[in-house]
């Protein structure tokens, strides 16, 4: 056997990527499956890439609506089904971009909550080894306003932040 055909064993890594409705995460997930786990002819892995995805809360303040009427059981319930299946199809895109990936687990899980916290939650609670994040590219007032995910998991949790910016051009998304 030359030094060619050596098969050189990598140690398994925990990559979490967090996922959700918009292009920059996806593009993330996209940059993630092309630079981190595509790996060479001689190289073999046991990755285990686990997407995250969170669902935030509806905030329902009272039973009454703004005009007084009461929500009903059933706009409620229509909430939560949404919610789910926005979910679910946010998962089901996301496979969809690993679809080719050889020797890597691939794991979805769905959370509830405030996606900073539950991402640095999950994170810590799985011991990953790296944290991949888009960014939707907000400027520093919208991010001062809206608050920025990506920024407050870099600066909470402890394994290694990546955080991919989507290119400004469209042809980049293409890839």
């Amino acid at each position: 056997m030359s030094a060619a055909d050596e098969v050189v064993e990598v140690k398994a890594r925990k990559i979490l990527v967090a996922v959700d409705e918009g292009e920059e995460s996806m593009y993330a997930l996209s940059w993630a499956v092309n630079n981190l786990l595509v790996s060479s002819n001689n190289t073999t892995t046991k990755d285990t890439l686990i997407l995250l995805y969170v669902k935030i809360p509806r905030v329902v303040y009272t039973t009454l609506d703004g005009t007084g009427y009461l929500f009903s059981a059933d706009i409620l319930s229509s909430m939560e089904k949404y919610s789910n299946d926005v979910a679910q199809c946010v998962m089901e895109k996301s496979r969809r971009l690993c679809k080719d990936l050889q020797d890597v687990k691939v794991e979805t899980k769905i959370e509830n909550g405030d996606p900073r916290d539950a991402i640095c939650e999950v994170a810590e609670k799985l011991g990953v080894d790296v944290l991949v994040m888009g960014t939707h590219g907000y400027g520093m007032i919208k991010r001062a306003f809206l608050g920025s995910v990506s920024s407050h998991c870099a600066y909470k949790v402890k394994c290694p932040v990546l955080i991919v910016k989507r290119p400004k051009s469209s042809s980049a998304t293409r890839e």
